[in-house]
């Protein structure tokens, strides 16, 4: 029986990090303060703006569809907005602050006046980090949590929604949607038939995105997470740009350094910190609801 604690486990942010610069990926997934035995987490306000939009979503994903507007989602936001004011949020001042909030109202706004699905079935995964075993032979566990599940009754089928809160498209090489599709696919019983992208920032509807092939995708992730094993077994996790760091590490670096401000920590236990200097604007069982 393989150990799940001993697994590499990969996700789409892990395998993002990871492809970008391994020191990050180390510094961000497995790195403990020695202090306190907590992992870091550096908050900027993109990721600010990210996690109270995903936490609205995620709070009237769990409700039936008659209940998802009886409290106005726009109260919803400001109430988890409190959590991000300030440096909590990675904001260096108010200004900055009221430019991120506006965008997340405006994104809010647009959920409210172009519902859609929200206000249809939705399947929810019963667990609270889905994941299943991609290969037990190379002990590589892969998880992630979907933002949304439709449900088409037809045809008992579901439909993968992921809402975007940056202002960039996704990449081309990402791996995101299959992740998601592959977990979609094992961590609960109803066939995927579609998936979206809703780039909320600028998008009324959602994108329909093309749905990978799964045999090539398991390849690819099986691939990448190869090498991630490799690097764990050499405790070998370097930047590619040498000593000198580069944009993705250096930031991590400075919280190792004690150059960056604490401020709380996040819902998972995490250390949190803000950097002064860094840029503002930049098969589970399933209900249906």
């Amino acid at each position: 029986m393989p150990d799940r604690y001993s697994a590499i486990w990969l996700s789409h942010t892990s395998i993002a990090d990871f492809k970008k610069c391994p020191r990050a990926y180390f510094l961000k997934h497995l790195y403990r303060d020695p202090k306190t035995g907590h992992r870091i987490k550096l908050i900027s306000p993109p990721l600010a703006l990210g996690q109270a939009i995903h936490e609205v979503i995620e709070q009237i994903s769990a409700l039936p569809k008659s209940n998802r507007f009886d409290e106005p989602l726009m109260n919803r936001f400001d109430r988890v907005w409190e959590k991000f004011s300030g440096r909590r949020g990675g904001f260096s001042n108010l200004e900055v602050e009221n430019h991120y909030r506006q965008r997340g109202r405006d994104m809010i706004a647009r959920l409210v006046n172009y519902p859609g699905f929200l206000k249809e079935l939705a399947v929810k995964i019963s667990m609270d980090l889905p994941y299943f075993w991609l290969s037990e032979e190379d002990n590589l566990i892969l998880c992630g949590k979907i933002d949304w599940l439709r449900y088409l009754p037809e045809e008992d089928a579901v439909e993968i929604i992921d809402f975007k809160t940056g202002r960039g498209a996704e990449e081309d090489d990402s791996l995101q949607l299959s992740i998601y599709q592959l977990i979609a696919q094992k961590c609960q019983d109803r066939p995927v038939k579609g998936a979206y992208f809703w780039y909320l920032d600028r998008q009324n509807y959602p994108q329909e995105m093309d749905l990978p092939d799964e045999s090539e995708v398991i390849k690819k992730i099986i691939k990448i997470g190869k090498k991630i094993r490799l690097a764990h077994q050499m405790d070998r996790f370097l930047c590619p740009q040498g000593e000198n760091g580069c944009p993705y590490c250096l930031p991590m670096e400075a919280i190792v350094r004690g150059q960056a401000e604490f401020v709380g920590l996040d819902e998972f236990g995490q250390d949190v910190y803000f950097l002064e200097g860094e840029k503002d604007f930049g098969r589970a069982k399933s209900r249906i609801l």
